[in-house]
Protein backbone atom coordinates (compact mmCIF):
# COMPACT_ATOMS: atom_id res chain seq x y z
CA UNK A 1 0.00 0.00 0.00
CA UNK A 2 3.08 2.39 1.17
CA UNK A 3 4.75 1.57 -2.31
CA UNK A 4 1.32 2.26 -4.68
CA UNK A 5 0.60 5.49 -2.99
CA UNK A 6 4.56 6.49 -2.80
CA UNK A 7 4.22 5.71 -6.84
CA UNK A 8 1.57 7.66 -7.10
CA UNK A 9 2.53 10.74 -5.75
CA UNK A 10 5.74 10.53 -8.08
CA UNK A 11 4.10 9.71 -11.06
CA UNK A 12 2.23 13.05 -10.93
CA UNK A 13 2.83 16.34 -10.51
CA UNK A 14 1.10 16.91 -7.03
CA UNK A 15 4.06 15.78 -5.44
CA UNK A 16 6.95 18.04 -7.07
CA UNK A 17 4.37 21.01 -7.52
CA UNK A 18 3.88 20.92 -3.72
CA UNK A 19 7.66 20.34 -2.54
CA UNK A 20 8.47 23.33 -5.40
CA UNK A 21 6.14 25.57 -4.07
CA UNK A 22 7.18 25.34 -0.40
CA UNK A 23 11.20 25.38 -1.58
CA UNK A 24 10.37 28.63 -3.57
CA UNK A 25 7.92 30.24 -0.52
CA UNK A 26 10.15 29.07 2.13
CA UNK A 27 13.32 31.06 -0.05
CA UNK A 28 11.74 34.21 -0.33
CA UNK A 29 10.79 34.62 3.04
CA UNK A 30 14.41 33.55 4.43
CA UNK A 31 16.11 35.72 2.00
CA UNK A 32 14.67 38.20 0.07
CA UNK A 33 11.92 39.95 2.09
CA UNK A 34 13.28 42.30 4.41
CA UNK A 35 11.29 41.23 7.76
CA UNK A 36 12.11 37.62 7.50
CA UNK A 37 15.74 37.98 5.73
CA UNK A 38 18.47 35.66 7.32
CA UNK A 39 20.67 38.41 6.20
CA UNK A 40 18.58 41.32 7.71
CA UNK A 41 19.23 39.52 11.19
CA UNK A 42 23.02 40.14 12.17
CA UNK A 43 24.03 36.67 13.59
CA UNK A 44 24.44 33.19 12.18
CA UNK A 45 20.30 31.06 12.79
CA UNK A 46 17.70 29.45 11.03
CA UNK A 47 14.88 30.80 13.17
CA UNK A 48 12.95 32.58 10.72
CA UNK A 49 13.12 28.98 8.96
CA UNK A 50 11.57 27.20 11.52
CA UNK A 51 8.93 29.98 12.54
CA UNK A 52 7.82 30.54 8.84
CA UNK A 53 7.77 26.57 8.11
CA UNK A 54 5.15 25.26 9.75
CA UNK A 55 2.60 28.24 8.38
CA UNK A 56 3.15 26.99 4.91
CA UNK A 57 2.58 23.35 6.40
CA UNK A 58 -0.70 24.29 7.28
CA UNK A 59 -1.69 24.94 3.33
CA UNK A 60 0.85 22.79 1.54
CA UNK A 61 0.16 19.53 3.96
CA UNK A 62 -3.99 19.62 3.16
CA UNK A 63 -3.29 19.81 -0.23
CA UNK A 64 -0.80 16.65 -0.59
CA UNK A 65 -3.32 14.87 1.71
CA UNK A 66 -6.66 16.25 0.74
CA UNK A 67 -6.85 13.09 -2.39
CA UNK A 68 -5.92 10.35 -0.25
CA UNK A 69 -9.45 8.91 0.75
CA UNK A 70 -11.36 11.68 -0.62
CA UNK A 71 -11.37 10.80 -3.89
CA UNK A 72 -10.97 7.06 -3.39
CA UNK A 73 -14.46 7.42 -2.10
CA UNK A 74 -15.84 10.19 -4.89
CA UNK A 75 -14.52 7.47 -7.49
CA UNK A 76 -15.62 4.74 -5.63
CA UNK A 77 -12.33 2.53 -5.79
CA UNK A 78 -12.11 2.77 -1.83
CA UNK A 79 -14.51 -0.21 -2.26
CA UNK A 80 -12.19 -2.02 -4.60
CA UNK A 81 -9.22 -1.50 -2.38
CA UNK A 82 -11.07 -2.75 0.63
CA UNK A 83 -11.96 -6.07 -1.22
CA UNK A 84 -8.03 -6.56 -1.49
CA UNK A 85 -6.09 -8.69 1.75
CA UNK A 86 -5.48 -5.47 3.53
CA UNK A 87 -7.16 -4.27 6.66
CA UNK A 88 -8.29 -0.57 7.29
CA UNK A 89 -5.70 0.37 9.73
CA UNK A 90 -3.06 -0.88 7.06
CA UNK A 91 -4.80 1.26 4.18
CA UNK A 92 -4.88 4.10 6.62
CA UNK A 93 -0.93 3.77 7.45
CA UNK A 94 -0.02 3.44 3.85
CA UNK A 95 -1.58 6.26 2.75
CA UNK A 96 0.37 8.32 6.03
CA UNK A 97 3.21 6.92 5.79
CA UNK A 98 3.67 7.81 1.76
CA UNK A 99 2.51 11.10 2.16
CA UNK A 100 4.75 12.09 5.05
CA UNK A 101 7.48 10.24 3.37
CA UNK A 102 6.61 13.74 0.55
CA UNK A 103 6.89 15.69 3.45
CA UNK A 104 10.39 14.64 4.37
CA UNK A 105 11.44 14.93 0.56
CA UNK A 106 10.28 18.55 1.22
CA UNK A 107 12.33 18.80 3.93
CA UNK A 108 15.77 17.36 3.08
CA UNK A 109 16.59 20.46 0.26
CA UNK A 110 16.51 22.58 2.87
CA UNK A 111 19.68 21.24 4.43
CA UNK A 112 21.57 23.58 1.97
CA UNK A 113 20.22 26.62 4.64
CA UNK A 114 21.81 24.93 7.09
CA UNK A 115 25.11 24.72 5.48
CA UNK A 116 24.97 28.13 3.43
CA UNK A 117 25.03 29.38 7.65
CA UNK A 118 27.58 27.36 8.66
CA UNK A 119 29.90 28.48 6.28
CA UNK A 120 28.51 32.34 6.31
CA UNK A 121 29.18 32.47 9.73
CA UNK A 122 31.96 35.24 10.51
CA UNK A 123 33.32 32.29 12.47
CA UNK A 124 32.88 29.19 9.93
CA UNK A 125 30.60 26.94 12.19
CA UNK A 126 29.12 29.69 14.31
CA UNK A 127 25.22 28.30 14.61
CA UNK A 128 23.64 26.53 17.19
CA UNK A 129 23.84 22.72 15.57
CA UNK A 130 22.01 21.41 18.49
CA UNK A 131 18.90 23.37 18.20
CA UNK A 132 18.93 22.86 14.70
CA UNK A 133 18.34 19.41 14.61
CA UNK A 134 16.10 20.13 17.39
CA UNK A 135 14.41 22.23 15.33
CA UNK A 136 14.33 19.91 12.18
CA UNK A 137 13.28 16.81 14.68
CA UNK A 138 10.23 19.22 15.66
CA UNK A 139 9.09 20.07 11.91
CA UNK A 140 9.13 16.63 10.49
CA UNK A 141 6.51 15.45 13.76
CA UNK A 142 4.80 18.60 13.18
CA UNK A 143 4.31 17.60 9.67
CA UNK A 144 3.46 14.72 11.12
CA UNK A 145 0.81 15.88 12.91
CA UNK A 146 -0.55 17.90 9.74
CA UNK A 147 -0.41 15.10 7.64
CA UNK A 148 -2.49 12.43 10.15
CA UNK A 149 -5.24 15.76 10.17
CA UNK A 150 -5.26 15.76 6.85
CA UNK A 151 -5.79 11.79 6.34
CA UNK A 152 -8.90 12.34 9.02
CA UNK A 153 -10.58 15.19 7.10
CA UNK A 154 -9.91 13.38 3.98
CA UNK A 155 -12.03 10.76 4.98
CA UNK A 156 -14.63 12.77 6.19
CA UNK A 157 -16.14 13.93 2.71
CA UNK A 158 -15.84 13.20 -0.67
CA UNK A 159 -14.75 16.50 -1.65
CA UNK A 160 -11.65 17.46 -2.09
CA UNK A 161 -12.00 21.17 -1.65
CA UNK A 162 -13.63 20.68 1.61
CA UNK A 163 -11.36 18.17 2.23
CA UNK A 164 -8.75 20.78 2.29
CA UNK A 165 -10.52 23.76 4.16
CA UNK A 166 -11.31 21.62 6.77
CA UNK A 167 -7.55 20.35 7.33
CA UNK A 168 -6.18 24.02 6.71
CA UNK A 169 -8.63 25.47 9.66
CA UNK A 170 -7.85 22.31 12.23
CA UNK A 171 -3.96 22.33 11.42
CA UNK A 172 -4.12 26.00 12.37
CA UNK A 173 -6.32 26.05 14.96
CA UNK A 174 -4.00 22.77 16.12
CA UNK A 175 -1.35 24.70 16.27
CA UNK A 176 -2.00 28.53 17.29
CA UNK A 177 -5.59 28.01 18.52
CA UNK A 178 -5.52 26.86 21.92
CA UNK A 179 -2.39 29.36 22.45
CA UNK A 180 -5.13 32.27 21.32
CA UNK A 181 -7.55 31.16 23.74
CA UNK A 182 -5.54 30.92 26.69
CA UNK A 183 -4.61 34.82 26.22
CA UNK A 184 -8.75 35.43 26.43
CA UNK A 185 -9.33 36.86 29.88
CA UNK A 186 -11.90 34.66 31.33
CA UNK A 187 -9.88 31.50 30.14
CA UNK A 188 -6.36 32.96 31.77
CA UNK A 189 -7.03 30.54 34.89
CA UNK A 190 -6.20 27.21 32.17
CA UNK A 191 -4.15 29.27 30.55
CA UNK A 192 -1.15 26.46 31.50
CA UNK A 193 -3.98 23.41 30.48
CA UNK A 194 -4.75 25.26 26.96
CA UNK A 195 -1.03 25.95 25.70
CA UNK A 196 0.00 22.23 26.69
CA UNK A 197 -3.22 20.77 24.60
CA UNK A 198 -1.60 23.50 21.78
CA UNK A 199 0.90 22.03 19.29
CA UNK A 200 3.01 25.09 19.57
CA UNK A 201 4.45 24.73 22.99
CA UNK A 202 5.76 21.10 22.20
CA UNK A 203 6.90 22.72 19.09
CA UNK A 204 8.90 25.27 20.16
CA UNK A 205 10.42 23.05 23.36
CA UNK A 206 12.00 21.11 20.47
CA UNK A 207 13.29 23.59 18.75
CA UNK A 208 15.45 24.39 21.44
CA UNK A 209 17.44 22.03 21.22
CA UNK A 210 16.09 19.47 24.03
CA UNK A 211 14.11 16.56 23.21
CA UNK A 212 11.55 15.98 26.04
CA UNK A 213 10.16 12.62 26.26
CA UNK A 214 6.68 14.64 27.12
CA UNK A 215 6.96 16.57 24.03
CA UNK A 216 7.48 13.36 22.10
CA UNK A 217 4.54 11.42 23.58
CA UNK A 218 2.46 14.41 22.69
CA UNK A 219 3.17 14.54 19.48
CA UNK A 220 2.91 11.05 18.66
CA UNK A 221 -0.58 10.60 20.83
CA UNK A 222 -1.52 13.47 18.71
CA UNK A 223 -0.93 11.61 15.53
CA UNK A 224 -2.51 7.81 16.63
CA UNK A 225 -5.76 10.01 17.92
CA UNK A 226 -6.08 11.38 14.19
CA UNK A 227 -5.70 8.32 12.41
CA UNK A 228 -7.84 6.37 14.85
CA UNK A 229 -10.50 8.68 14.02
CA UNK A 230 -9.53 8.41 10.54
CA UNK A 231 -10.06 4.05 10.92
CA UNK A 232 -13.49 4.81 12.64
CA UNK A 233 -14.96 7.05 10.11
CA UNK A 234 -13.49 4.11 7.47
CA UNK A 235 -15.41 1.55 9.92
CA UNK A 236 -18.75 3.24 9.86
CA UNK A 237 -19.34 2.03 6.52
CA UNK A 238 -19.93 -1.76 7.83
CA UNK A 239 -21.91 -0.21 10.24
Amino acid sequence: MYKKELYGYLSSLVAYITIVIFLVVLGLFLWVFPDTSILEYGYAGLDSLFSTAPYLFMFLIPALTMRTLAEEKKEGTFEILATKPLTDGQIILGKYLSALTIVLFALLPTLVYYYSIYNLGVSKGNIDTGAVIGSYIGLFLLGGVFTAIGIFTSSVTKNQIIAFAIAVFLCFFAFSGFESASKILSLQKFDDVLLNIGINQHYQSISRGVLDTRDLVYFLSVIAVFLLLTKLILGGRKW
